[in-house]
């Protein structure tokens, strides 16, 4: 398996129209595997075909793990998703902010609202209909990757344009944040408080 390299903005393929997938052969399923390594090692949690240079309707999706009480990972609770020709065919009424990265857009974040909950239909990897309900997180990373196939950004759906920032920047509103809460929950209440 060899490793693909993760196409960034610019490129024009991220904003082309993809097409169908029609061929389930094995030219497809290697391509299939080696985007799966790819996201693996990019950590990401979504990537689309277009990502790495391929303007077809193929996404691959990584679900967040389940979490103990403590909040640590349970092993083998992520799913992995292979998405062919997907169409979001309903959506909640429903909506959520949220915060969301790109593999294409590196080193920023920004706030999109999104649907809460979506129902998904289309193929496997091997051409079989796929149909499934999503919420919540996973639902929010099956918008984001079947908008990739649509030649459409994250950037392009932000919640405002001031609502985007340096990776960097979001880790230090963050911290103050959470600097400012625990420094009220210190504060001693006085008379007129």
């Amino acid at each position: 398996m060899s490793t693909l390299p993760i196409v960034t903005i610019p490129a024009d393929v991220l904003r082309a129209k993809t097409r169908p997938v029609t061929k389930f052969d094995a030219e497809l399923q290697q391509l299939i595997d080696n985007m799966i390594v790819a996201l693996q090692k990019a950590n990401g949690a979504g990537l689309a075909a277009p990502q790495v240079g391929r303007p077809i309707k193929l996404a691959i999706i990584e679900t967040l793990p389940d979490e103990d009480n403590e909040g640590n990972e349970i092993e083998g609770t992520r799913e992995l998703f292979v998405i062919i020709n997907p169409e979001i065919y309903w959506t909640s009424r429903e909506t959520v902010k949220g915060l969301e990265g790109c593999l294409s857009i590196p080193g920023y974040v920004g706030e999109v609202e999104r649907a809460e909950s979506i129902r998904v239909r289309g193929l496997d990897r091997y051409g079989r209909k796929f149909r499934r309900r999503f919420y919540d997180w996973d639902a929010r990373i099956f918008q984001h990757e079947i908008d990739h196939l649509n030649g459409v950004l994250y950037i392009d759906k932000l919640t405002g344009p001031e609502n985007i920032w340096t990776e960097e920047e979001f880790e230090a509103m963050r911290e103050a944040r959470q600097k400012k809460q625990e420094q009220s929950e210190n504060h001693d209440p006085v008379v007129g408080d």
